[in-house]
């Protein structure tokens, strides 16, 4: 009973630890016109500072999953903590665009090994039947920290600067680190005395996952959901700001929506897939998510527009944490499963962006009936292909 509940305290820490990363990846959106003024640039230019760091952050997940499997969640988590810490300071520090790009990119280089191994640690420490409410707090802060650090951004950049949005982050991130110490126990710390990579076990963890059917149908659209959220959301506030007139503040407090129910409803959720599987909830996901950008196309009023910022966060909810329930239960090697898991995500996160804004040529209405039909195609796909997620796997399963 101990053992229990000193899981679910390491699991509300790293939940803790989550929402500050991605708070700090997503404040960033909504400060894009800010930065173009701040150091005279375009905004196409700031907007690259967005996924400068997704995209590096996907990429690198790959590598802190193989040090998982290799040397031990614990020095991984730590380390990586760490450096997203002194990154995330020095960023205050930049006296221009490149060199807000440069730390952005560093940064995630530096903070990718903390939610990937958290993640992977899930499946150490939870059942697979256990697993979806233990995902859905993860999840919910991943869905919070992007919601609250988009709106939060705008919010509090007027009263204390952007300067001051990344100290605090980092300040707070020290505070984690400090609670984080006591469980250090309960993650795996393996021997490195056989060596760095066993590069032969490596290329059998990959071939295993990508001719697995599971696993090429479970990343694909792990992949495409990153791509569809990221280019709606990132985009938002530059939407609210120009079809309705909104300031940063008004623009922060329409965006707040988008994790609401993500922390209300993720263990939810989780247990939901827990007990009936996740066959319908994911195309149901990926229905709403459709059907919300649909509705940014339509001239609605504002008030409308902030709880359909709302329904698109239950899309993400009911879709993105499943996927990492099932990338849990596709290989005994969790850490490079999870890995290449966050790398589809953030590389998709990355590509979003920049896809929503080639789009933008065509106007934003266009953008937005372009991804939700695409969203929408998509989910008939996804009726037929996770049937065989009718029900919770207790084992280890490729097909």
């Amino acid at each position: 009973m101990e053992k229990n509940h000193k899981k679910n305290q390491l699991l509300w820490v790293l939940s803790g630890a989550t929402l500050l990363i991605f708070f700090q990846a997503f404040m960033v959106a909504p400060l894009i016109p800010m930065f173009s003024n701040e150091f005279h640039v375009s905004i196409k230019v700031s907007g690259l500072i967005v996924p400068a760091y997704l995209i590096t952050y996907g990429v690198t997940t790959l590598v802190y999953g193989i040090l998982s499997d290799r040397f031990g969640q614990r020095p991984v988590i730590f380390g990586s903590l760490i450096a997203f810490i002194l990154l995330t300071a020095l960023t205050a520090l930049v006296k221009s665009v490149s060199a807000m790009i440069v730390l952005r990119l560093l940064t995630g280089l530096g903070a990718a090994g903390v939610v990937p191994i958290a993640l992977a640690l899930v499946g150490h420490l939870f059942p697979y039947h256990e697993r979806g409410r233990a995902l859905g707090w993860l999840f919910g802060a991943m869905a919070g920290g992007m919601a609250f650090g988009a709106a939060f951004g705008a919010i509090l950049e007027p009263i204390i600067t952007w300067q001051g949005l990344f100290l605090g982050v980092a300040v707070l991130s020290v505070l984690i680190l400090v609670i984080l110490f006591p469980y250090r126990f309960l993650m795996e710390k393996k021997s490195s005395k056989e060596g760095f990579v066993d590069f032969g076990k490596l290329i059998g963890t990959y071939k295993a996952l990508f001719t697995s059917k599971r696993s090429i149908r479970t990343y694909s659209f792990v992949l495409f959901n990153g791509i569809f959220h990221s280019g709606i959301f990132t985009w938002l506030g530059f939407y609210f700001a120009n079809h309705y007139g909104l300031n940063e503040t008004r623009i922060g407090l329409s965006l707040l929506g988008y994790g609401i129910p993500g922390l209300l409803l993720g263990p939810l959720i989780g247990r939901l897939a827990d007990r009936f599987g996740r066959s319908k909830l994911i195309p149901i996901g990926i229905v709403i998510s459709g059907l919300s950008a649909l509705t940014f196309a339509l001239n609605l009023p504002l008030i409308a527009m902030n709880l359909v910022v709302a329904i698109l966060s239950l899309g993400y909810d009911m879709t993105q944490p499943l996927l990492a329930g099932i990338v849990t239960n596709l290989h005994p090697n969790r850490g490079v499963a999870m890995g290449l898991n966050v790398f589809m995500l953030f590389v998709g996160f990355g590509l979003g962006s920049l896809i929503f804004s080639g789009v933008l040529h065509w106007g934003m209405m266009t953008a937005f009936v372009v991804f939700g039909i695409a969203a929408l195609f998509a989910a008939g796909i996804a009726f037929p292909l996770f049937k065989a997620e009718a029900r919770p796997k207790k084992e280890i399963q490729g097909s």
